[in-house]
């Protein structure tokens, strides 16, 4: 072969293997479709969460929005929202101030008292409500404003400017004890909540309550084509916030527009679902990377990242930050915003045994709180579902706490609490189930965390895995 010759085919080879290699148009609109897919599950979660949630109240309870619905008892399996506390009473109102604003009444703290989170829905916190929230225990009227709301709030209520026309307010009557005389009175607290139009807070209608205890509501994340339903949802119903204008055109990529029918054929449908699966896999590669931990060398950790929490607290004012993949990460493992995290609450969560092997609900594993626990109300310790990171389906309880009836502690004050299939012998009051089958994770929750909890003088310690005997039997 002649050089010119080799050089004529080493042209013509070159430039077949270019044309190879060029997707065709309809190839790379797939790849789009994709790729943006993917980006919008991260960005949109906390909005799709949120959506899941008011879905399941109206579709699975009688309530509707600007009313309360509740659990007449400490939540149960059913209760299929992402972590939610075994260890209060819930009442939740789905909130819109499309019609006008809206009125949240919150009791004085006398007889009781609420720890409360006010919402949009981005979740991100407008005010706190309760004795660690803007009325102080005083008892307050949360007055939700709709965006571009021009008229002046009124004297007497703590105005919040809401930049969404909904969100919901999560509020958390808390439980002196698991007796049913203190579960009774914390439901009653509860009730003394007020929701209104501010058109009708002359003479406020009543309050319409909803019990959901034992009714399946469940608002798990879809990791599938059905989240982008969803988020076409929020995008028809919401204004666009400026810090996120950047995503429209992004969203009508994948058939997602204002005023537009989102009708996806089934190609595009295929597309979501793998977009779905792959973001999934990105939010859960960070999640199982590990969250800054509170203590060196422990495994445990906040279970809102250090730069979330900061960037929601502030409404996302900083320029120079907007962390929507910690955020992603964040709501695929629980709900609300909180304004003040530390005062009324605070979330510790661990996915590992202390040699750093996942959790696994076929073993037994023990956990020593450590005495002089620094809360003024309670702790728990609650066991998820690691796949769904709701309660595990079909369990008989999910947590023990400070405040469970019977639970025993140790000589020196510390407290033994166990997980696992079965109960260690005579530690049944200690005890919280775990589904064989199925991986889980661990909440700590602490109300009312004092100092020692933040100058590290008081440290939760690792989980540690109990060996088994050849009976079958924990030592």
């Amino acid at each position: 072969m002649t050089k010119s010759v080799a050089g004529a085919f080493a042209l013509i080879l070159s430039v077949a293997i270019a044309h190879a290699q060029v997707p065709s148009s309809d190839d790379l609109a797939a790849r789009n479709v994709h790729r943006r897919a993917v980006e919008a599950m991260i960005w949109a979660m906390p909005a799709v969460n949120a959506d899941l949630m008011l879905q399941a109240m109206l579709n699975s309870t009688k309530a509707k929005v600007n009313e309360i619905v509740y659990w007449s008892k400490p939540v149960n399996w059913k209760n299929q929202t992402l972590t939610p506390n075994p260890d209060a009473i819930y009442l939740m109102s789905f909130w819109n101030v499309k019609d006008g604003p809206i009125v949240i009444e919150i009791p004085p703290a006398q007889g009781g008292s609420i720890a409360g989170n006010i919402v949009t829905a981005w979740q991100m916190p407008l005010e706190d409500a309760g004795p660690e929230g803007a009325d102080k225990g005083l008892g307050g009227k949360y007055l939700i404003l709709p965006p571009g709301y021009k008229g002046e709030a009124p004297a007497g209520y703590i105005a919040l400017q809401s930049d969404t026309f909904s969100g919901f307010a999560l509020l958390r009557s808390n439980l002196a004890s698991h007796s049913d005389t203190d579960v009774a009175k914390s439901v009653a607290y509860g009730k003394q909540i007020k929701v209104y139009p501010l058109a009708q807070a002359a003479n406020p209608p009543p309050t319409s309550f909803t019990d959901a205890y034992d009714v399946l509501f469940d608002s798990t994340i879809p990791y599938d084509a059905s989240f982008y339903r969803s988020l076409d949802r929020v995008v028809q119903n919401e204004p666009w916030l400026d810090r996120d204008r950047v995503m429209i055109d992004q969203l009508a990529t994948i058939g997602i527009e204002k005023g537009k029918p989102f009708n996806p054929d089934q190609k595009t449908v295929a597309i979501l679902d793998q977009a779905a699966r792959e973001a999934h896999a990105l939010l859960e590669q960070r999640y199982d990377a590990g969250f800054p931990v509170i203590n060196p060398g422990i495994r445990w950790f906040p279970a809102a990242m250090a730069e979330m929490v900061k960037a929601a607290g502030s409404g996302y004012a900083d320029p120079n930050a907007y962390p929507i993949d910690a955020r992603g990460v964040t709501y695929t493992l629980g709900f609300t915003g909180v304004k003040r995290i530390g005062t009324a609450q605070f979330y510790l969560m661990v996915n590992k045994d202390k040699d750093g092997r996942p959790f696994d609900g076929a073993a037994t594993y023990r956990l020593t709180v450590p005495a002089n626990s620094p809360v003024r109300q309670y702790w728990s310790a609650t066991v998820y579902d690691r796949e769904t990171h709701a309660l595990v389906r079909n369990m008989p309880g999910a947590s023990r706490a400070s405040i469970s009836p019977d639970i025993k502690k140790n000589a020196d004050g510390s407290v033994d609490v166990y997980f696992g299939p079965k109960a260690p012998e005579d530690k049944e009051a200690n005890w919280v189930p775990t589904d064989p089958n199925r991986k889980f994770e661990l909440l700590f929750r602490l109300y009312g965390p004092e100092k020692p909890l933040f100058d590290h003088s008081w440290k939760l310690p690792d989980v540690e895995r109990l060996a088994t005997t050849a009976g079958g039997a924990t030592k």
